[in-house]
C-alpha cells in the first residue's frame, strides 16, 4: 500500500458502500450500514496508517483493491 489515505477519502468509500455516519466519541467517528456493519473511523486526519486502513477495510468488509476502485469512480 503505497499512499496513505485521509479520512475524508475513506470516508467517501464508506458512505459509496451505504455506511451512515451514526456518532462520534472524541476524535473517532462511527458508522454504520442496513446490515449493521459498523466501521470506526479516525475523524480528520490528513494520513491514515496502513495498518489502521487494514483494519478499517476489514471492518467494512472490502479488499484493498476494491477500496481503490470505488475510490476511483
Amino acid at each position: 500500500m503505497p499512499k496513505l489515505f485521509s479520512s475524508k477519502e475513506i470516508e467517501h468509500v464508506l458512505k459509496r458502500l451505504n455506511f451512515k455516519f451514526v456518532s462520534q466519541k472524541g476524535s473517532h467517528g462511527k458508522f454504520k450500514n442496513e446490515e449493521g456493519t459498523i466501521a470506526i473511523l479516525p475523524m480528520n486526519k490528513k494520513e491514515i496508517p496502513h495498518g489502521t486502513l487494514r483494519s478499517i477495510l476489514r471492518q467494512m468488509g472490502i479488499n484493498y483493491d476494491e477500496f481503490i476502485k470505488i475510490l476511483e469512480d
